[in-house]
Parts: C-alpha cells; sequence; structure tokens
C-alpha cells in the first residue's frame, strides 16, 4: 500500500494538472475563474484529494469548491460529466471544472498471477481528461439530459477487492453478453424519463470497455458492425483507462463533427451504466 499510494498521488496529481491545464486553455478560462472542481478517480485514495493536492500548481482561488468521486469506475467519466453539469446548471454564470484521473497500471498484482488480473492489467492504462462547463453559454456541445440504470444483485460483476497488499481487480467474464442482453432495456429507459427514444440518438458514444464489450454494444444497440470506430481507435491507441475512456471518445467525436445528438454511455461497478445526452452546438 506505501508504494501504491506514494507512486499514486505523484503520478494522479501531475496527470491532474496536464488535464485540467489543457482543458482551461481549450476555453479560454484561466484557473481563477474556476468556481468549483469536480474530481473523478477511482485507482486510489488521497486525503487531502488530487484538485487540492494540484491547487497551487494549477492556479485555482483558495475559495473554490471541491468536489471529489470516489468509487464509479469506468462509469466515472460519464457520470462526473453529469454531476459537473448539474453543479453548473444550478449556478448560472460559474465556471465547473471536471477532471478524470485514472492510474490503473497500479493494481497490477504480482501476489495474484491470475487470468483475470493479468487479462486486465494488459487491457487497462493510465490517464486523464477534462473539461470546462458553463451555465447559459455557449460551447462545443450542450448537456441535455443525464441519467444511471442500476442492476440489482450484480455487486460481483465488476469493482475492487481491497486486502492489505492493495486493490485487487474484479473483472467478471460475463460483461459482453451482460451488455449485449441489457443495455439497450436500460439506456431505453434513461432516454424515456426525458421523453426521448433510442431512435431519437444520432450517435452512440460508449465506453470502450474491451474489444468484446464494443461488439457487444453494436449488437445491443443494433448498430452496423463498426458503427463505434472512434471507440475502437481510443482502445487501441491508449487502452481501457477506466474512467477518462469516455471522454476520450467524447473528444475524437467533436473532432470529426458532433451529429445533433450523442448519447454517451458508460457501465461501471455497481453494476451501472451511466448516460449524457449532448446536443451539438452547431
Amino acid at each position: 500500500w506505501p508504494q501504491r499510494t506514494s507512486a499514486y498521488l505523484d503520478g494522479a496529481t501531475q496527470l491532474f494538472v496536464d488535464a485540467a491545464t489543457k482543458a482551461l486553455e481549450a476555453a479560454g478560462v484561466r484557473a481563477a475563474e474556476v468556481d468549483t472542481v469536480v474530481t473523478v478517480s477511482s485507482t486510489g485514495i488521497a486525503t487531502p484529494s488530487l484538485e487540492a493536492r494540484a491547487a497551487g500548481r494549477v492556479g485555482f482561488r483558495s475559495d473554490v469548491e471541491r468536489v471529489p468521486v470516489f468509487g464509479l469506475g469506468c462509469a466515472g467519466g460519464v457520470s462526473g460529466l453529469s454531476i459537473a453539469s448539474r453543479l453548473a446548471q444550478s449556478r448560472p454564470g460559474g465556471i465547473v471544472l471536471l477532471v478524470v484521473v485514472e492510474v490503473c497500471t497500479l493494481a497490477f498484482r504480482l501476489d495474484q498471477l491470475t487470468k483475470a488480473n493479468i487479462v486486465a492489467t494488459a487491457l487497462f492504462g493510465d490517464g486523464s481528461a477534462a473539461c470546462v462547463l458553463r451555465a447559459c453559454e455557449a460551447g462545443v456541445a450542450a448537456v441535455e439530459m443525464s441519467g444511471q440504470h442500476n442492476w440489482p444483485d450484480t455487486l460481483d460483476i465488476m469493482g475492487w477487492s481491497v486486502d492489505p497488499e492493495g486493490f485487487g481487480v474484479i473483472f467478471d467474464r460475463s460483461i459482453p453478453p451482460f451488455a449485449e442482453q441489457h443495455i439497450a432495456p436500460a439506456i431505453a429507459s434513461i432516454l424515456g424519463r426525458a421523453g426521448l427514444a433510442l431512435t431519437d440518438v444520432d450517435r452512440f458514444a460508449c465506453h470502450p470497455g474491451g474489444a468484446k464489450v464494443i461488439t457487444a454494444l453494436e449488437r445491443a444497440l443494433s448498430l452496423q458492425q463498426g458503427a463505434l470506430d472512434h471507440e475502437r481507435t481510443v482502445l487501441a491507441d491508449f487502452g481501457n483507462m477506466s474512467a477518462p475512456t469516455a471522454l476520450f471518445v467524447l473528444e475524437r467525436l467533436i473532432q470529426a463533427g458532433l451529429p445533433s445528438r450523442t448519447l454517451l454511455s458508460a457501465m461501471g461497478p455497481g453494476f451501472t451504466v451511466s448516460s449524457v445526452s449532448l446536443r451539438s452546438a452547431a
């Protein structure tokens, strides 16, 4: 634990600074203008949390509101976007910075050379992503709605086990078939709460949990094989970085030209799917 925690604090803090600085520069916002910072991370424990450790380097005000979020796993990027957007909407004119950081490689366990641990280590990577949100301001996209669906009796599908050596990965092989069978009704239910249907979505953007998961999602959502192209390229380029990965997919979509309505979704521990509907500003 001590060595892993030290490595997490060093690596995750640097990733936070890098992502926050990049997002603020892209938005034309100074760090001192940020009113609230939402930090999402589940691959290490930091108290004080990452935004407090990075505050001086980034340049946040002394009265910035800090909202650290832990435990969402792969769904953290999408859920974090939902949380940040609700905070921004509650305070028109206020600026919210979302920063998502994961250091997945620290979960590798030499004392647990199981197939699940080795596969997870090969699949996962480290990364960070950030974005700036403000209510009543023109931007790249607008958050239209968000929601979650939690499946009962699924706690053992994904998550961490905790012992004296650190985190141990829980990553069940049933995830792809589970997604193929259950994801469409869950997302339809989330959309339905806002009066929308699956057919109203122009582009489904999904967290690329793995090649089999991407294929399962294409089948579940009745998409053409290969439709989730940005998901595959992000997975190939960076691996599954857990929470930030969905935001990497969103960045690729923005660069390619965001369609009118995009539904960004990710599955995570719980077992949960989190979704955010985005409307293009164009």
